[in-house]
């Protein structure tokens, strides 16, 4: 079942990864860009809960601790709705290529966990536009546990999931938490048809395949040879930190 849109006709391409904490998406997702960016491509990069319009709001609930699950979820919306707007639908409808780390799946698995409805998530993020492809970085959860501890010296309240009062331990709680996240992206995958890739493979492996499942996808996307794009995504105001050296600064004027 699809409840995302896909009745527009749109040039750019959408390329996007999910997966739990420690999955290593966001390396996959950074190794893509620098292909694609030496191969001449515009792209612009857009994360999850990252526009300016909810961020202070958003750390200011989690830090007083005062973020129900349907507080939680309607803030998220309002951030993603801000970054479809602004950014992914402006980049796409310019031809650029938008990468986005964490998409709709990571709210409706996220929500869903703590007890927000799954259906009533559907219809809220329902404006979102379907990637072009989404990749799942599929882990086991003790392997994706080890690396996240290996580098974290704390685990903040809401990231451990202690909100849902599994057990007050943050590490156990932790565990946990992302064990329930982790049922929820196998339901996804499933019912969305997410690309499941082995983030156990080698490194190299895994990009090697991410590339080949783009390519495809990349005969109709304009590159930045000329100004055509770039002007169009300066119009209209798109910002990115992986558009090419100093259209970013050009795009938000003085």
């Amino acid at each position: 079942m699809n409840t995302l849109r896909d009745d527009l006709d749109l040039p750019g391409k959408l390329f996007i990864v999910e997966g739990i904490d420690g999955s290593g998406k966001s390396t996959q997702l950074d190794l893509l860009h620098k292909w694609l960016a030496s191969q001449g491509y515009l792209v612009v990069f857009t994360e999850w809960n990252s526009s300016p319009i909810v961020k202070s709001t958003t750390r200011r609930g989690k830090r007083r601790r005062l973020l129900s699950p349907i507080s939680f979820s309607l803030i998220h919306a309002a951030d993603f709705a801000s970054r479809v707007h602004a950014q992914i639908l402006p980049a796409l409808q310019a031809g650029a290529i938008v990468l986005a780390d964490r998409y709709v799946y990571t709210a409706f698995a996220r929500d869903a966990v703590r007890g927000v409805s799954r259906e009533w998530l559907r219809r809220l993020y329902s404006f979102a536009v379907k990637p072009t492809l989404a990749f799942y970085y599929d882990v086991p959860l003790h392997e994706a546990i080890r690396r996240i501890m290996d580098g974290r010296l704390n685990l903040k309240y809401y990231e451990a999931g202690l909100d849902l009062a599994l057990d007050p331990d943050p590490e156990e709680s932790f565990r946990l938490y992302q064990g329930l996240i982790k049922a929820e992206y196998d339901r996804l995958a499933d019912e969305y048809g997410l690309v499941r890739v082995d983030a156990t493979q080698h490194l190299i492996q895994q990009q090697r395949v991410m590339r080949e499942l783009v390519k495809p996808h990349l005969g109709s996307v304009m590159r930045t040879d000329g100004g055509q794009m770039q002007d169009a995504l300066r119009e209209a105001g798109v910002r990115g930190r992986y558009l090419p050296p100093g259209m970013s600064s050009r795009a938000t004027g003085p």
